[in-house]
């Protein structure tokens, strides 16, 4: 084939591949692969799902479709990164990392581009500091929230103290399982109690010692910033040693079934944080039954849906569309572009009323985003695990972290980043 038939169907082919200019482009940065497919595959499913719901129920959003641009990462930095530099061109109206190590490197990359980043309750936690991170966004909560809703978990389990208490956290030696140290250590000094750290290498198949080391010192309760199959193994080897499954607290991506399953009866009583209800008990699943599953246009083989990370890719897509119709809204245009978007999500909110419209009634608090607040509500339920019936239930209230302690915590680290980069905090008013 001559050099210049070839160029011309190349041409031709990534033409006929790329968006059209009216579309909506929500690129995914999914990990269906490796180590941590097992948690990865459920989220990537709810939130495809709900964009299709959107697109065959709605004919898109204010009447333009929604175009997903899936990109494997496998949980890898470097391919993340990749991901992001092939696809920012395409008219990305936002990026969600999917990983707190993407999160890192895209927050400057994006900052210059002038698109948005959301990680979904992950990522960098001081970027909730819109002033500062305009461009960033990591609502509905952080894991300095997070940290701080199972410490006033924990001290309501223990009779309102937990002074002299003994607390372990064991981490996944990553940068998203370290995001909870700094406070856990402050609330440490206010509560009087023992923090010992533990970390778990990658992928964290081999966690024999730290919990040998757990049992010989016996602590009040072990909490977990874990992911993949190290929240498998973390379960399993709790259940060997007998620890009180009651006292083991997950963060929110450490408390789905696939975390407990394998364990089988082991795992019953095992707690994590969550900011919305498990299970399929809610209108959107007739919808999405109706328009999507039986259509055969899922985006698995439909036994994820309802389980805590399908339920999470719902949410996370679900906020997505909203921001995208707020921006709409704000600017009267229906084909928008990412600084749009931006708009769109620093004015969204989602109120109650609004959540039951959406098939969701009862499902989350309601979100507000400002200018100054970019991980509003910041607010968390805990989650219990039943291993007989294989469903999670939601043990508590709703609680509000301890703004004492995290809201100095991200001033102080928002505003080193903003010395560091040469940041000039925006005025909100």
């Amino acid at each position: 084939m001559k050099t210049g038939a070839f160029t011309a169907m190349a041409a031709a082919t990534m033409l006929a591949a790329a968006p059209a200019l009216a579309d909506l482009v929500i690129p995914t940065l999914n990990y269906r692969t490796g180590p941590y497919a097992p948690n990865g595959i459920p989220y990537a499913d709810g939130f495809s799902d709900y964009l299709k719901l959107v697109n065959a129920r709605d004919g898109g959003v204010g009447g333009v479709p929604i175009v997903e641009r899936e990109c494997e990462t496998a949980y890898n930095t470097e391919k993340g990164v990749e991901c992001y530099e092939a696809l920012k061109g395409e008219g990305s109206l936002v990026f969600i990392p999917q990983s707190t190590g993407i999160t890192y490197q895209l927050i400057p990359k994006a900052t210059v581009d002038q698109i948005p980043v959301h990680s979904i309750g992950y990522g960098r936690t001081s970027a909730a500091n819109g002033k500062v991170f305009e461009w960033v966004f990591n609502y509905p909560g952080t894991y300095w929230d997070a940290a701080s809703i199972i410490v006033k978990y924990a001290m309501d389990q223990s009779g309102g103290s937990l002074e002299g208490k003994k607390i372990t956290l064991v981490y996944h030696n990553s940068a998203y399982g370290k995001e909870p140290i700094r406070t856990l250590e402050d609330l440490a000094k206010k509560h009087g109690y023992q923090l010992t750290l533990i970390a778990v290498d990658h992928p964290g198949q081999e966690q024999k010692s730290q919990w040998l080391q757990i049992r010989r010192e016996r602590p009040d309760f072990v909490f977990m910033w874990g992911w993949g199959v190290m929240n498998q193994v973390a379960v399993q080897e709790a259940a060997n040693i007998k620890f009180p499954m009651e006292n083991f607290i997950g963060v929110w991506w450490s408390g789905a079934e696939t975390d407990v399953l394998p364990a089988g009866d082991g795992a019953n009583g095992y707690k994590a944080i969550t900011w919305h209800s498990p299970g399929s008990d809610f209108p959107i699943y007739a919808d999405l039954k109706t328009h999507v599953y039986d259509k055969g246009n899922a985006a698995g083989d439909g036994t994820k849906a309802g389980e805590v990370l399908y339920n999470r890719g719902l949410y996370a897509a679900i906020v997505t569309v909203e921001a995208i119709r707020k921006a709409q809204e704000i600017h009267g245009v229906a084909q928008i572009t990412p600084a749009m978007m931006r708009d769109g999500m620093e004015n969204l909110s989602i109120s109650a009323e609004r959540w039951a419209e959406l098939g969701f009634p009862n499902f989350t608090a309601p979100i507000a985003i400002s200018c100054a607040d970019h991980g509003a509500p910041g607010l968390g339920a805990i989650q219990q695990w039943d291993a007989a019936a294989k469903t999670w239930t939601i043990v508590s209230d709703y609680y509000t972290p301890d703004e004492e302690v995290v809201q100095p915590l991200i001033e102080a680290d928002s505003m080193a980043y903003a010395s560091e980069n040469n940041i000039t905090p925006r005025t909100c008013e």
